[in-house]
């Protein structure tokens, strides 16, 4: 038992090859030793530019175009986040978008109620238990509405109209 081959675990360790061949996209080749038996590169010491003196661009695509494919990305993700705030605080949505389900959906429906633009008018004219009177449309309901109507700023969230609605003490 001599050397470090005979400390080595056993069926741990990747296959070992000690003449790996590499091939360059150039054409050169070499060997090494290697955990693969075959490498390929696209540049070696023989065609790369620092060692060859050569004036040439190696980039296939240039710095300046990626550069101007990242902004056009951005661009688009900056005018689509926008598209996706402004459609959150538009009122002219049907009441789908608000996610509530098919029964509130179809008793807000029914009620005549179409647009986002039609429940913050009914809520503003004739307050939350006008909602609570609708056939098929319960308080679960109602605390659902208020909330998804609150989180896109249609509504003024719960402490605000408490406040208001409390008269001061004098």
């Amino acid at each position: 038992m001599s050397g470090a081959e005979d400390d080595m675990k056993t069926g741990i360790h990747p296959k070992y090859f000690p003449n790996a061949k590499v091939v360059c996209s150039c054409g050169n080749t070499w060997t090494t030793g290697s955990t693969k038996e075959l490498i390929h590169t696209d540049m070696c010491y023989k065609c790369h530019p620092f060692y060859t003196g050569e004036q040439r661009m190696v980039d296939t695509e240039g710095q300046v175009d990626r550069f101007y494919k990242k902004l056009e990305v951005r661009d688009k993700f900056r005018a689509d986040a926008a598209a996706r705030e402004t459609a959150k605080v538009t009122t002219d949505q049907p009441i789908s978008a608000l996610e509530l389900g098919a029964r509130p959906e179809a008793a807000l429906t029914t009620a005549g109620l179409n647009t986002i633009a039609d429940v913050v008018a009914r809520f503003e004219a004739q307050g939350e238990e006008s909602f609570l009177s609708l056939e098929g449309f319960g308080r679960k309901s109602l605390i659902d509405l208020k909330k998804r109507l609150r989180t896109r700023g249609f509504l003024p969230e719960a402490a605000e109209t408490a406040e208001a609605e409390t008269p001061a003490a004098e």
